[in-house]
């Protein structure tokens, strides 16, 4: 095969982490040649059998250093940004990489003439009173200057075997006598597999889709209690569910951060987003810019949830009455 007719390239940012490395495999299975760009390339080589023999390949990039990303993005058709982070640690801040790092991942992929997929966040909003929220939306704006006809995909909270939310509680449900249902568990959510969205992205640079700001949800919402309820129904455990307050709620995180070496099970920017609900808006739903406007059939908590949590039962994947669940 001559260069002239390889398949495309595509540069994915954070092609390890929980979203990216399920882009790597669905942009694999359909032909594309894959870039994983990640700030460690010696703990990414789990994603390279996603692919043939050298369909693969790792890179160095860190998305505070611009001379990364132009390397990363050099020779790419499309590039996929699946980079963020839920927490602030060392120098990773909000600003340097949702924002900072959006900005140049954008002006990279700009210059070199390549199309953008940015992985955001539904609440995204650069006036938003999370430092979280904020950076996203400022992150967005940057995008959208520098490439106009950029996609931008904002998914509620992903689920999935590597996630950070029922994984958590699940392993929190083993030890702990109860549950904590902050400001009484009423935050509705509408989670998305994350399958599903790396099926959006491969319809993205497939060219199925149109340049704009889509917003993703799985087929249900819930609330932060029932998503707990459907978790514990999964692990057979029975913990009760504790009601506490957002000022109590605050008073911990504030002082679990104040720890040296100990990373807080939830922080005060986080709290700030859990008093509003994460679900896929009016607007988007008429205007079709959601995951069933893009022709995909979302996958239901309850559906998946049994295929990665079984290992949190109390008999691991034995039911009560003993038999293979």
């Amino acid at each position: 095969m001559t260069l002239a007719n390889l398949p495309p390239l595509v540069t994915v940012f954070g092609g390890s982490g929980l979203v990216g490395r399920h882009v790597v495999r669905v942009l694999a299975q359909r032909g594309y040649r894959v870039r994983v760009a990640v700030r460690r390339p010696d703990l990414a080589g789990f994603v390279l059998p996603f692919g043939n023999v050298g369909q693969i390949s790792l890179s160095q990039a860190n998305l505070r250093y611009k001379d990364s990303v132009i390397k990363a993005v050099e020779g790419a058709s499309f590039v996929v940004n699946c980079v963020g982070i839920l927490m602030e640690s060392g120098r990773n801040k909000f600003d340097a990489v949702q924002d900072f790092g959006a900005r140049t991942v954008a002006e990279a992929t700009a210059a070199a003439g390549a199309k953008l997929v940015h992985i955001s966040a539904i609440g995204a909003d650069s006036k938003s009173k999370s430092a979280y929220a904020a950076s996203k939306g400022r992150g967005e704006e940057a995008i959208l200057k520098v490439l106009p006809d950029a996609i931008i995909m904002r998914p509620s909270i992903v689920f999935g075997p590597e996630d950070n939310f029922f994984n958590k509680f699940a392993a929190m449900a083993r030890i702990a006598p109860f549950l904590p249902l902050i400001g009484g568990g009423q935050t509705k959510f509408q989670p998305i597999f994350v399958e599903d969205l790396a099926q959006a992205v491969g319809k993205a640079v497939d060219g199925q889709i149109k340049a704009g700001i889509y917003e993703l949800g799985g087929p249900e919402v819930l609330t932060f209690k029932q998503c707990l309820e459907e978790m514990l129904r999964v692990v057979d455990r029975q913990n009760p569910l504790v009601s506490i307050s957002f000022g109590m709620a605050s008073f911990i995180a504030g002082v679990a951060s104040a720890i040296p070496l100990i990373t807080p099970p939830l922080t005060n920017d986080q709290l700030t987003l859990l008093k509003s609900d994460n679900v896929v808006s009016a607007a988007a739903k008429a205007e079709g810019r959601t995951l069933e406007g893009l022709g995909i059939h979302g996958r239901s908590v309850s559906a998946v949830l049994p295929s990665y949590l079984v290992h949190f039962r109390p008999k691991g994947q034995y039911s009560r009455t003993g038999k293979a669940a």
